[in-house]
């Protein structure tokens, strides 16, 4: 059986120290996905099914920032002022451009009606440099399911973390 009194406080320091630097890593390999991407968000999940049949739920998506024109039909991740939660929708118009600002009405695929009713109160159209996060490049089917159940049900947080958490101090070199 395993035992914290069994392992001398190098050995103990030397796994914390392992955990903090699996948690550097993850996070400045997520920093400079945001860089390269130009987006505070380069990886985002399909939450709902109004992309189906493009995207289910439970897809990650890859976002790229760099081009700013955006075309009709292209899938743009937004977000709505005074929501958290980052849509995925198609455009289907767009309005503007080159020295004018671009402005862009997404719809989900699913859906019947345009996002009017998504925007923030009083706004017709997304600004393109404002309020879109990054236009999709790829996507991996199904893998952040995960993270859906993780927020669905926030004690399968915990319970991963301690899990990780008992793994990397456990570990033995």
């Amino acid at each position: 059986m395993f035992s914290f009194n069994t392992m001398r406080p190098r050995q103990v320091l030397t796994q914390v120290l392992n955990f903090g630097l699996i948690l550097s890593t993850a996070f400045m390999l997520w920093k400079g996905l945001s860089v390269i991407a130009d987006s505070p968000s380069p990886i985002v999940v399909v939450l709902s099914g109004s992309m189906e049949p493009a995207f289910q739920r439970g897809d990650i998506l890859l976002l790229w920032n760099r081009g700013a024109e955006t075309q009709i039909g292209e899938v743009v991740v937004y977000n709505v002022k005074g929501k958290d939660i980052p849509i995925v929708h198609r455009v289907v118009r767009r309005f503007g451009g080159g020295d004018k600002a671009l402005n862009l009405l997404t719809k989900g695929d699913n859906n019947l009606a345009d996002d009017t009713e998504l925007y923030a109160r009083g706004q017709a159209y997304l600004d393109r440099s404002k309020d879109v996060i990054g236009s999709v490049v790829g996507y991996i089917p199904f893998v952040g399911y995960v993270t859906i159940l993780l927020s669905e049900h926030p004690w399968l947080k915990t319970v991963m973390l301690g899990i990780m958490g008992l793994m990397v101090v456990i570990q033995r070199e």
